[in-house]
Order: C-alpha cells, then structure tokens, then sequence
C-alpha cells in the first residue's frame, strides 16, 4: 500500500531539520515598491520574490518591443533571418514619430541594425521594420496576430499584441509577470543576442546623435545590470524590465506605472538591491541524508533506509520565515531484493501558492542493499503473515 505523508510524527523532526529553512512573499517581508505594478524573479531557482499586481493586464508601452525582439531572435535561430539580412523600410513603418532611428523608405537596414535599434534607441519605425519582414502576411497587423499565438505558447496569459512597438493602441496589453516570463526565455534561451542589451549607444548613420543613448537607467552603476528594456507613454508611464547578475545570482523584474524617469531609476535600483540583500541561498536538502525507513519484505533485514538523489537549494529571507510545503511519498514494504540506488519513492517540495507555486521533485533512493532472505526468512515471514491473518497485527511494545 502507498503512504502519503507531510507530517507524519516519525518523520516530524526529520522534515523540520531537512526544511527548517523557509521563504516568504515579499509583501510578508514589508518591501513596498512605488510601481503601479511590478514582478521580481530569481533566476535561477524560478523564485517569484515580488508580485503586486503582477497579473493585470496594462499598457507597456515599449517594454512589448521585447517580443518583437524575441520573435526576431528565433528567426534568427531558425535560419528565417540572418543578422547581415537587409530589411526594406515601408511607408507605415517610416511614418512613426517618438522614438526612431530616422529611417526612410530608401534604407535597407540589416537585422543586426534594427536589433540595436530596437534595444539601444527604442525604434518604433525599427520595430515595425522588423514585424514586417517577420508577418506572414507583411503587415505589422499579421506579425501581430502571430505574436499573440507565441505569447500564449509562452504561457503568457494576460498579453494581447496589437503592434510590434508598443505604440498605444486600444487592446494592446501585458501583465508584469508576462514580461518577466518573456524576459527570462530571451536571457534563457538566446544568450547569444542578449549581449546587445549592455549597449549603451547606437547611432544609424550618424541620424539621430540626440537619441543614441540607451535609456536604461541601470547600465553603467557597476551593479551588475545587463538589460532589458524601458517603457514610457502618457498612459502606462514611466517602466523597466531589467536584469542583473551579482555573484551567482540573477535577478529579473519588470515596473511600470512610475511618474517620471527620475523614479523609474530609483525604484529599479531600489528594487534590485532588495532581491539581493534580503534573501540568500540555502541547501533545504542533501542528496544521501537518510530521510526515513521502509520496512522491506522477505529481506535479510527489516527495513531500508532511503535519501534524496539530489541536493535542492532555496532562497531564504534574511529576516523572517515561513514553512514550505513538503511530502513523502513511498511503497511500503518493499519486496526484496533491493538494490542501493533503487528508486523507493518521491519527495515533493513546493513554495509558494497560485500562479507562484514551484514544485520541485525528488527521487528517494535506497541507500544500502537488502538482499532477499533464505529459506528460513521465508517461512518466518510467511508464518507471521499468517497469524496477522487469523489474529490480528501483534501489538508492539510499549517503551522507550
């Protein structure tokens, strides 16, 4: 039979010494950010540190540039596009004013050259350039349509791409945790373009030397800042999605609804501090630490102990706890013979709740052989199952 367990008393102190360590949602840990909305994520271990209003779906004005980016990235990656493949400029894509690279319907700019137009200057005129040779179709509206599919493939619920740009348009829409989930696949899954997000300054032609520098506020601070993307429109105001790395960490977040750049740069700063000075990483569980007993059958001896068949770190709050979630899975009893390393079950691990849980499984191992018993062994066992069938389980004990 199969015994499920979270907190049986005989494995009690065994959970409470494997999981002694804990985390907690950055609202229990009083952080208060001055975004409308914002998401902060662990890299590395997938731990959703912050999210207020991270499901809502707002404006994002040019921060929804990175999915053109990415779209173009996969191509990329697809052989559809290389980065010295030129572009041909339409008149829509021409006729964008905000932030542009200033190009006409004479250019025939490469990839390479609307990617860093994209990133570094925030190219509307760039984006849409892009879309187009990206749509079935060849219509912004197209690449648009396939966009959304894509974003929905990605498991970003809350999104709805209107345009490639970001340019405000009814029904063009992404939750901040949409934009973490489409930050993390670039930095993941396209390292090798991510190097374009550090620059700090592009100038096409010597067109537009006002706007050549890159707006992102963290670049240059000597902490660790390595992209993504601002945002800003009357609407959505002033936003980031950005990414760090400090020691063997990686933090990424997304903040929109700031009231000017000044407070977009301050929170983003504020906000990075935070993820890394308030939480550190802890080992919850070592691989070989025996974690309980499985009584065996017909073996040479009664039980076997079994261990996790991997380490599992967390992050832990610096300051204040709260439990995780843990469960035992195993067959019990085993049938000898059994062999160290035989898989005897399952360890479950999760955090968090909602669209924040992370679950992590681990195998249980047998740590020791229990060869499979004689003769004597046998007609013993066999006896006592008898006698349990006619009399009942005999009564253990009582003692200490």
């Amino acid at each position: 039979m199969a015994f499920a367990l979270s907190v049986w008393i005989r494995n009690a102190v065994v959970m409470a010494a494997l999981l002694g360590w804990a985390t907690v949602s950055a609202t229990a840990q009083g952080y208060e950010t001055e975004a409308t909305a914002a998401y902060v994520i662990d890299h590395g271990s997938g731990q959703v540190l912050l999210a207020h209003n991270a499901d809502v779906p707002l404006p994002p004005a040019s921060m929804s540039k990175l999915m053109t980016l990415l779209m173009a990235f996969e191509a990329l990656r697809d052989g559809r596009l290389s980065l010295e493949t030129r572009i041909g400029v339409s008149e829509h894509a021409m006729s964008f004013g905000g932030s542009t690279m200033f190009l006409n319907t004479t250019d025939r700019p490469t990839v390479e050259d609307l990617i860093r137009g994209i990133i570094i200057v925030s190219g509307n005129d760039a984006s849409v350039a892009l879309a187009e040779a990206l749509s079935p179709d060849g219509t912004e509206a197209g690449f648009a349509r396939i966009a959304t599919e894509r974003a929905r493939a990605l498991g970003m619920a809350s999104t709805t791409i209107v345009n490639s740009s970001g340019w405000p348009a009814p029904g063009h829409v992404m939750s901040m945790r949409d934009l973490g989930i489409l930050a993390e696949e670039i930095i993941t899954a396209h390292p090798e373009y991510y190097r374009y997000f550090v620059e700090t300054e592009f100038d096409y032609e010597n067109r537009a030397p006002a706007n050549r520098f890159n707006r992102n506020p963290l670049l240059g601070l000597g902490i660790g800042a390595d992209g993504l993307k601002t945002g800003h429109t009357q609407e959505a105001g002033f936003g980031l999605v950005g990414s760090a790395v400090q020691g063997s960490r990686r933090v990424t977040f997304v903040i929109t609804g700031l009231q000017s750049a000044e407070a977009r740069a301050r929170e983003s700063e504020r906000i990075l501090n935070w993820a890394f000075r308030q939480f550190v990483e802890r080992q919850v569980v070592t691989q070989g630490t025996e974690v309980a007993r499985v009584p065996v059958f017909m073996g040479t001896g009664p039980d076997v102990a079994i261990a996790p068949a991997r380490d599992l770190s967390l992050l832990v709050p610096v300051v204040g706890e709260a439990p995780l979630h843990a469960e035992m899975t195993y067959i019990s009893p085993v049938i000898a013979p059994v062999a160290i390393g035989d898989t005897l079950g399952e360890m479950v691990v999760r955090l968090g709740e909602g669209d924040d849980l992370i679950e992590h499984r681990i195998a249980l191992l047998a740590t020791q052989d229990v060869p499979e018993g004689g003769i004597v062994v046998r007609l013993s066992t066999a006896m006592r199952a008898v006698m349990e069938e006619v009399f009942g389980p005999t009564p253990t004990p009582a003692g200490g």
